[in-house]
């Protein structure tokens, strides 16, 4: 969507640098508005640290989000979304976010699947930009690009490049059905009715990693 009018929306990355043309990460907002609210009442400490401490200068909204190439908005989900890979909590935005850095990715949806000695792993599903084929070299950057804006411990252990990813007809990834199909649990994807293509879960199911 674009943004309503008053509305200043802004992409950051996880240092709270705004990011520019398309690209992804987390979504705050960068002025004031009229219906902003203005406090928690009793508690105005936690509506701050709600709000505007991750990020001081923006109200964070608490989402990721992608931004195209027209300049519309995309919610990609809440960022308290965490994953505890060998004791490191990350949150899947962060990762998405730094995935979106690297050159040719269009979108990206992190999961988390079971792993013997990390406990959990990280499991990337990448859309890349028209013309962008998937390659070792591709995979090479994203994993480059997370090294370097995170670190070694938030790297993809896996990468499956997909055309599209499962979204409700309002655009939300259903984390749910890609949660399920990197554990391998092909046969409790659930419902997938909701879905503006239901067929992009068997494109998936069959480029499993």
């Amino acid at each position: 969507t674009l943004p309503f009018f008053g509305i200043e929306p802004v992409i950051l990355d996880e240092k709270g640098n705004e990011l520019e043309g398309p690209t992804q990460g987390f979504l705050a907002i960068k002025q004031a508005w009229p219906s902003l609210m203005r406090t928690v009442y009793g508690d105005h400490e936690r509506f701050v640290q709600t709000y505007f401490a991750r990020f001081p200068g923006y109200y964070f909204t608490g989402d990721g989000a992608r931004r195209d190439e027209d300049g519309y908005y995309w919610i990609t989900g809440r960022v308290d979304d965490v994953l505890n890979v060998s004791g490191h909590r990350i949150g899947t935005a962060e990762v998405e976010g730094a995935i979106g850095q690297a050159s040719g990715v269009a979108e990206a949806a992190v999961v988390g699947f079971p792993h013997e000695i990390k406990g959990e792993a990280i499991y990337a599903y990448v859309t890349l930009m028209t013309g962008v084929e998937p390659s070792a070299e591709v995979e090479k950057a994203i994993v480059q690009s997370v090294r370097k804006i995170i670190g070694p411990h938030a790297a993809p252990d896996k990468i499956q490049f997909t055309p599209a990813l499962p979204k409700t007809r309002s655009g939300k990834i259903m984390r749910r059905i890609l949660r399920k199909i990197a554990e391998g649990d092909l046969a409790n994807v659930g419902d997938t009715s909701t879905l503006a293509d239901p067929s992009v879960v068997e494109n998936l199911m069959q480029g499993r990693k």
